[in-house]
Formats: C-alpha cells, structure tokens, sequence
C-alpha cells in the first residue's frame, strides 16, 4: 500500500469558472470547507502546477472552481458535491503526467467540513485510446432491437504510429448502476472482467498511422441485409467471434473480417456490448500469455445480495487485469441508473451515458463518442483525454457509422445528413 502526505487546506481560492453571484452574498450562509490530499509519497507537491479543485453540486448542477494552492478558506453553500482534483507534473525521468482525485456525494452542511481526496499520477499514455462505444444498438422496423451492430472504435491520438498487436478489448464484471460491497476489494489493484478478446499479432505487424482509426465489431458483416435501419460493418478491421455451444444461439463468423482472439467471456453463446452500456469497457496491454493470464489472474469474491426476500451471501470468480495494464477505459451507464464507477479513479473519474432512464427507447442508434479537441496543424484529429469521460466523451449522440454512411438515426426520424468529428461538432466541407 503506497503512503501519502496528508495536505491539510483551508483556502480560499481564486474562482476559475464564474458562479452566481448570490452563492457567496452576505445573505447566504456558506460553510469554509478543511481539503485534505493524499499525494503518493514519490510526488512533491510543489512541483505541480495548474492544479484546479472543482466543486459540483449534485442538486443545482452548479460547478465552482478554484485554484490551488491559494490563501484564504473556500465557502459553499450547505449540499452534496463531488469534488475533483487535476494538476500536471513533469516526472523525474521527463515523462509528462496528471494527477487526479475524486471523492463523491460529500455532505456540506457545516462549517469546517472535512473533505478527503486521494491523488493518483498517471504518466499521459503514448498508446490507442477509445474513441467511441456504440452498445445500443439499432432497431427494426417492428419496433425489436436488432442484434450483433455493436462496435468500439480505437484512435491513435499520438504524432507516430502505434502497433495495435497484443490491445486487449474487455468488458467488466460489476455493474455500474448496482453498487455492492466486493470482499476483497481489489478495485485500486485491478479491474474485475468477464470478456476479454486481444488483437493478434507478433508486435508490429497491425500499425495504426497518427490520426487513423482501427473498428472492433462485433459482427463484421452488411447489417443492413437484415435489418434495412441498420449499417454495414463488413469494413472493420476485427470482429469478436464465439463458437457457441448453444445451438438455438449461435454467433455470425464473417469471411471478410478476421477475428479477435478469444481468451475468455462468461457466456456459453455469444458476447454483446451490454446494450444499456451497464459497464466499463476499456483495452489493455497484457503482459503475460494466455495460459498464465488465465491461470495467475482469477479472482474470488463475496458480497451479499439484498433483495425484498431478505439478504443472500454470495460468492462468485471472474478474472481481473491489473490497473497497470490498462491504457484507456470507459464507464458507461444510462443516465438516471449510475451509482458508480467500477474502475479506480485512476482509470476514469468520470462516466458516459446513452438515454436518460432505464429501458429508454430513445438510446437506440446512440453512441458516446470522444470529444474534439483541436485540429493539428498537419490536419491531424486531437481527441481530448483526461481519463474523465464525464469530460471526454459526448454522451447520446449518433454513431459515427451512422453518419458517415447516411443510415437512419432512428424509427421514424429519417437518415443522417451530417457528418461529425465526435458526434457534435460537424466536418466543414
């Protein structure tokens, strides 16, 4: 377990972002707030700069932010809040990295309350990351969902070309809309899965140019010779393929798509993206081969299941990746269902949605895509990436297939005329 230097703040900080003016006027009684950050002892906190605290009240939406470190006490208004730490450090060795921390749900309702974050450095990654998940799915024309049209798109977001052999693709095991105790807790270690398909290769010979996308489908064919309201993906690069032993289930092999090596899935038929998105899904570098991955990394939990017939101890295994594999994760929910983040914040402090409550009909033909953050002076594509998809990712917005091969953006809506960078802002002609 690491150690961490407590620092204890009373600030009053500069305001960064504009807040309404009555929040802090003589007639409003607003409590000083005691921030204490637990640093990782290798991390001097006075080597960091651009360091900002947020406050976000969870019933008003209102966010506040301040600089740090600074002279003076913060003042809130008596709620709940998440509050959010990020800062940038240059390493010893000249890597550039963040430093972020989280804590969720703090009550203020006095003075002197106690707030607890902990910091984590994260060296900014030189790999793939996700640019879009699009776990919704579309629908047919008698109003059922159509199946097997799911896929996640990696980018490279780099300035030189990365080798996509060994990116392992993994879903998790935990839900993030059913918060429950797992002993052990092992979330700060690694993230528990229950999917993991891995990109084939010796190690260079699947390059990925700066700027270029790689497709990860599901099913690699034309959907739309099945179900007219969905698209083609007989273009992706790989496809993840189960040979099912279910015979009334059986999963789809594209001829003209090669397949993901399978290393393990909890289903004895086939793997979908949980089309409401109820989990992280993210891609990794496994250091380890298949045998000894699935020999060495099992894992064994309990918790208890509290249900209106009364409380069940329950004990389960599925497989964990440690935190230090992971390059890039997403946790993704529908709106109004998240309670929680089943990876560390040091993998994403935030999360994404698609439709606003559960079994919504609305999140059909709906993605999160990355956001866009600057076009580069070589024209290459910058997507934003700060290991918060609260952030970085637009939430509900059409998929990129959709628009890019002009198919229908829902029942009854008509087809897609525009084409985007992230889902929101449009490619000028």
């Amino acid at each position: 377990m690491k150690s961490y230097i407590l620092f204890f703040l009373i600030i009053a900080m500069t305001i960064i972002a504009s807040s309404c003016d009555d929040e802090f006027s003589s007639s409003t009684t607003t409590h000083d707030i005691d921030l204490k950050i637990g640093f990782p002892d290798d991390i001097d906190p006075a080597d960091i700069t651009d360091a900002i605290v947020t406050f976000r009240n969870l019933s008003s939406w209102q966010v506040t932010r301040f600089s740090y470190p600074s002279k003076g006490d913060i003042r809130l208004l008596p709620g709940i809040y998440d509050v959010e730490f990020s800062a940038s450090i240059v390493l010893g060795n000249g890597n550039d990295a963040v430093i972020r921390g989280v804590s969720r749900s703090i009550q203020i309702v006095s003075d002197a309350t106690l707030v607890r974050l902990t910091a984590y450095c994260n060296i900014i990654t030189d790999d793939l990351i996700i640019s879009e998940v699009f776990f919704t799915g579309t629908l047919q024309n008698s109003g059922n969902q159509y199946y097997g049209d799911d896929y996640i798109k990696l980018y490279n977001n780099t300035d030189h070309i990365v080798y996509a052999d060994g990116i392992t693709l993994f879903e998790s095991k935990f839900l993030t809309t059913q918060k429950l105790d797992f002993s052990p807790d092992i979330m700060e270690e690694a993230v528990t899965v229950q999917a993991i398909y891995t990109i084939p290769g010796t190690g260079n010979e699947h390059p990925v140019k700066p700027g270029e996308y790689i497709l990860l489908a599901d099913v690699g064919i034309d959907h739309r010779n099945a179900n007219p309201n969905s698209f083609s993906l007989e273009h992706a690069d790989w496809e993840w393929y189960d040979v099912s032993s279910s015979p009334g289930n059986l999963d789809i092999d594209s001829p003209n798509v090669p397949n993901l090596d399978k290393w393990y899935c909890y289903t004895n038929s086939f793997w979908m993206l949980h089309n409401r998105g109820y989990k992280a899904f993210g891609i990794a570098r496994i250091p380890v081969d298949k045998e000894t991955y699935l020999k060495e990394y099992r894992y064994s939990y309990d918790y208890d299941l509290v249900t209106n017939a009364g409380t069940f101890p329950m004990s389960q295994t599925a497989y964990k990746i440690p935190n230090d594999w992971v390059i890039d994760v997403v946790n993704c929910s529908v709106e109004s269902e998240w309670q929680w983040n089943v990876t560390s914040p040091r993998l994403d402090m935030g999360w994404a949605y698609c439709g606003n409550i559960n079994n919504d009909k609305s999140r059909f033909f709906k993605a999160v895509r990355r956001k866009l953050l600057y076009i580069a002076d070589d024209g290459r594509i910058v997507l934003k990436d700060t290991d918060n998809s609260s952030v970085d990712f637009n939430s509900n917005v059409t998929p990129s297939e959709i628009e890019t091969q002009h198919t229908l953006i829902g029942l009854g809506q008509g087809t897609s005329q525009i084409i985007t960078y992230d889902g929101i802002t449009p490619i000028s002609k």
